[in-house]
């Protein structure tokens, strides 16, 4: 098993997909990554040695890159301060009602359910 920033890595994908299971890494900044490092778009996660483990990381931390913990704190973070300052989207958020337009004369009962 390959753990990479709390998060497992399936062993017999390739990296490239894998690394996009991360939370806050997604296809297009996994596919940048590997090209950074020289990997192949083939190379599967069980060939991956300790040494290239660790350039991975070196260089996800070397480009800002929020993920993981970090980034759900962040959001949580932002959620939190639009509730506070009770604008319309911390209202609605606070409701459990769609924040973006969604209507809700037929979706009410959905949006309740996905924020809450």
């Amino acid at each position: 098993m390959v753990y990479i920033f709390d998060t497992e890595l399936q062993k017999n994908k390739q990296f490239a997909f894998a690394l996009a299971s991360i939370y806050g890494i997604g296809k297009a900044k996994s596919l940048l990554i590997c090209k950074k490092l020289g990997f192949s778009r083939n190379l599967i996660v069980k060939d991956l040695s300790k040494e290239q483990l660790v350039k991975i990381v070196k260089t996800v931390e070397s480009l800002n890159i929020l993920i993981a913990g970090d980034l759900l704190k962040s959001t949580l973070f932002l959620t939190k301060r639009l509730v506070s300052i009770k604008s319309y989207r911390g209202l609605r958020r606070y409701q459990g009602l769609p924040v973006r337009g969604q209507r809700t004369h037929t979706n009410a009962k959905t949006a309740r359910k996905r924020f809450r």
